[in-house]
């Protein structure tokens, strides 16, 4: 199985080569690396082109946005399953897409998805936060579940029925994404139970409260978009659900 993944950088000199080193380390044989700069003002162009072939597109450019950005490597890809690694983000073990890969086979599903740990932007050997999220249940959405993003594997052919990103939202396009895929049109979902990506503390959407409630308000849009109706607690849950990743479960 051939599997694409894509990089989008702004300005990440100082944090891609970690997530470059995390894709170009990984033990499955087949894998085709894209990265989408959006035209970077600091050395990141630089940093990318050190590795040469290894990686198999590299795209510089001005563009509308990390979503944006992204529906342009998707647009580029040509594996069966796609996975997403932002820049400040890398895999945590060289296995990851291996077993990706596996359970695709076994199980035949549309998208895989695992946990995530958070750790200090200065200080990734120190945990802030792990997300172990479960086994998705039907409905799950309603009370506020959502599988962390950057862990999901899609089939490219699943992009191509049901649309990319949408660039109406800022900050929650990957929820409008995965509420579409997975509660909207019911794709088949399979949960690999360990840490598939390490992710920098401090998202585009959860970095301070103003953006959390605007956040909000998008993910509620995310539903009108898709010609839903949250029940009225959903949304408020969403962030109530992080509770329980503070304390370090490893």
């Amino acid at each position: 199985m051939k599997v694409t993944i894509i990089t989008v950088v702004f300005n990440g000199a100082g944090t891609v080569r970690d997530s470059i080193e995390s894709v170009l380390n990984q033990t499955h044989p087949d894998i085709e690396y894209i990265v989408i700069d959006g035209n970077s003002t600091d050395n990141t162009a630089e940093v990318v082109r050190s590795y040469g072939s290894r990686i198999t597109r590299f795209v510089s450019e001005p563009d509308k946005g990390l979503y944006d950005a992204i529906n342009k490597g998707i647009r580029l890809a040509t594996g069966d399953v796609i996975g997403l690694i932002n820049a400040d983000d890398f895999y945590h073990h060289p296995q990851v897409v291996e077993k990706v890969v596996q359970l695709f086979d076994k199980t035949n599903c549309d998208a895989v998805y695992g946990d995530v740990i958070y750790v200090n932007a200065e200080n990734t050997q120190k945990i802030d936060r792990y997300w172990k999220v479960g086994e998705y249940k039907e409905g799950a959405f309603l009370w506020g579940w959502m599988p962390p993003h950057p862990t999901c594997f899609i089939r490219r052919s699943v992009y191509e029925k049901l649309g990319g990103y949408t660039l109406e939202l800022k900050s929650s396009s990957d929820y409008e994404l995965l509420l579409r895929y997975i509660h909207k049109h019911k794709i088949k979902l399979s949960y690999l139970p360990e840490v598939l990506v390490t992710m920098r503390s401090g998202g585009m959407s959860n970095a301070t409260l103003k953006h959390r409630w605007r956040a909000n308000r998008e993910d509620r849009q995310g539903w009108k978009l898709n010609g839903l109706r949250p029940y009225f607690f959903t949304l408020f849950l969403k962030p109530l659900r992080k509770l329980d990743q503070l304390l370090p479960k490893l």
